[in-house]
Parts: structure tokens; sequence; C-alpha cells
């Protein structure tokens, strides 16, 4: 069963929370150009959530699906909420070099599998054919590996001839990933909790520079293509999952990019440690006074809130303005 028929993406709170700082993101890309005529490329599945919010917030009309299930064509094509999205069937390796390229674009590659060879292919391909002024979000399931049962044991102590080692056991599941991608010094002993999400975003960075080391190698100075990390997202509504997201823009469009304020947003992350999505659980009357408090926090007034702890407080205080209403409606 494919994984839409499992979980309701519309559903998941910190995902909501990250769609919108997403949008929100994208927003300051116009001073390369109107961000309205941006093309955005993602993966719909059958709820196309976010392009009902980049169409919605954004403006931009210019969309297309990827959609590996070719069978359910006629269930992708029935719940499309809007005309001006094409839907491409067919595995992301086959779509994306099929694209026209010069045309800038919003690209979310949104894995909900761990990141493989086929998920880097996927970035080589965009980091070798884009144009300046294009984003690329990259999501994968970074979820650490679970304890391995009995007959797991047993496999691997046959299989590598010698008593089992958990450290060891966790790098070759690693190694079943990314294989010979695993950057250089990762150890099996740090694979647990973030430790999975830490090796995954080192390995996006390394295909990126390696990528554009080739594209670059022949180009003068201001035409060499640079790339950015503007976001690092982690979140977890069930497994942990991890987003990088990156704009790649020519030399010569450095104050272009800096026009751009992308340091601005308070959630945005440039470097390895990421930004923690993080959704408290309140109830509607608990929401409701403390938006009446929001924004104007200072160092003396601080949010309150009967009986709400105050790491809640702070975790509220940082999401509000993305955070997601969930509400049931009765029809008579």
């Amino acid at each position: 069963m494919p994984s839409y028929r499992s979980i309701n993406y519309v559903m998941r709170p910190a995902k909501s929370i990250e769609r919108k700082m997403l949008a929100e993101s994208f927003r300051r890309l116009h001073p390369f150009q109107r961000i309205n005529e941006y093309r955005y490329v993602g993966f719909g599945s059958i709820y196309f959530s976010d392009f009902q919010l980049i169409h919605r917030e954004l403006g931009i009309d210019d969309m297309i699906s990827i959609e590996k299930d070719t069978y359910a064509k006629e269930c992708f094509e029935f719940n499309k909420p809007y005309r001006s999205i094409t839907i491409e069937f067919g595995l992301s390796g086959q779509i994306l070099p099929t694209l026209d390229w010069t045309k800038r674009s919003i690209i979310w590659l949104d894995y909900d599998g761990k990141l493989d060879v086929d998920s880097l292919a996927d970035i080589g391909t965009v980091s070798a054919s884009c144009v300046s002024g294009t984003a690329l979000v990259f999501s994968v399931n970074a979820h650490a590996e679970h304890q391995p049962r009995d007959q797991e044991r047993a496999d691997f102590e046959r299989q590598t001839g010698k008593p089992f080692n958990i450290a060891e056991y966790l790098l070759s599941k690693l190694a079943q990933y990314i294989g010979p991608k695993i950057p250089p010094g990762t150890q099996g002993k740090d694979l647990h909790g973030n430790g999975v999400a830490t090796v995954f975003h080192r390995t996006i960075l390394n295909e990126i520079d390696e990528q554009l080391s080739r594209r670059n190698a022949l180009l003068d100075p201001g035409d060499k293509m640079v790339c950015r990390q503007i976001g690092h997202f982690l979140y977890q509504d069930g497994a942990l999952m991890l987003t990088v997201a990156l704009v790649f823009f020519k030399a010569s469009d450095l104050s272009v990019f800096e026009a751009c304020g992308f340091d601005k947003l308070p959630f945005l992350r440039s470097g390895n440690d990421p930004y923690l999505i993080r959704v408290p659980c309140l109830t509607n009357k608990e929401i409701r006074y403390l938006n009446e408090q929001l924004p104007f926090l200072t160092a003396t007034i601080r949010l309150k809130g009967p009986g709400i702890p105050d790491e809640v407080l702070k975790a509220y205080s940082e999401v509000y303005r993305y955070f997601p209403s969930f509400h049931e409606i009765v029809w008579s």
C-alpha cells in the first residue's frame, strides 16, 4: 500500500509548520525574479498540500507534480486541485532530466524514505542543470535504526563471521542506503538519535559540492554556480525527518542572493546545527490566550499561561504564526 494511503499528509502538525516556513522563505527569492513567475516542482501525492499552499501564498501557476505510482493515474488526476498542475508519471530520476531547466524553479524533493543513491542522483541532476536563482529543498527520513531483533543479530553474525557489534551493524545498515557516499570518518557509534540526520546532511552537501565542481570546471569565475544552504530543519510527527533548503546562483549574482535577506528569518539555518520544529500540545483556549499576548515579547515581557511549562511557552512563541488549525466540522 502506498504511503499516502497510510499517512494523511495534511494532518501532520510539524510538517504543516515546516511547509509554511518554507513558503515564507521562498517569498524572499523575489530579487532574482517575480516569485509568481517561478515554476514549482514537487511530489504532490493525492493531497497536493504543498501545491495548494504555494499557489495561494506565492501565486505560482506553473507547477509540476512527479508521481511514481503510474498505476494510480486516475486517482492523482481526480485529486489535482488546480488545472495549472501538470502531473508527470514516473520515477523522479526519470522525470527530472527531461524538464526544461532554463526556467527558475523551486524544487521540493520530499521523500518519505531514507537518503539513498537514487535520491542523491536527483540532487546531482538539479545541481548540474539549474539556472541561477533556483531553490532546492530536499527532505528524507533520518530516523535511527531500530534495535535489531535476534534474527537480525544472527544474520549479521553469519554474514560477517564475527560476534554481533551494534556499531558495525548500524554502519552496515547505512551502507545499504548510501554505500560509497558515506562521508569519511563516519562511525557506527554515532548513528543514534540525530546521528543519521547529521550524516545525511553532510552527504547531501558533499554531493552538491562534487556536482558543482564538475559543472564549474571550465566556466569563467562570474559564471560559476554557487550553492548556499538557507534552511536546515528537523521535525518528528512520527519518524525523524531532515529537510535541507538551498539556493543556487551564479557567482556574479552574489549581491542578488544577499538582497534576499534569508538571514532575517529566525528559523532559517545556514550551518550544521538544525532548527528543531517543536509542536507544543495546547488546547484551543490556551492558544487563544497566548495569541492575545503575541507578538510583542521582550526581555521583561514574557509569554504567560496558567499551568503551561516555560519550554512549551517558548516553543509556541517560535511557531505560532505557522501553527496549524485542525477542526472537526459536523454537517447536519
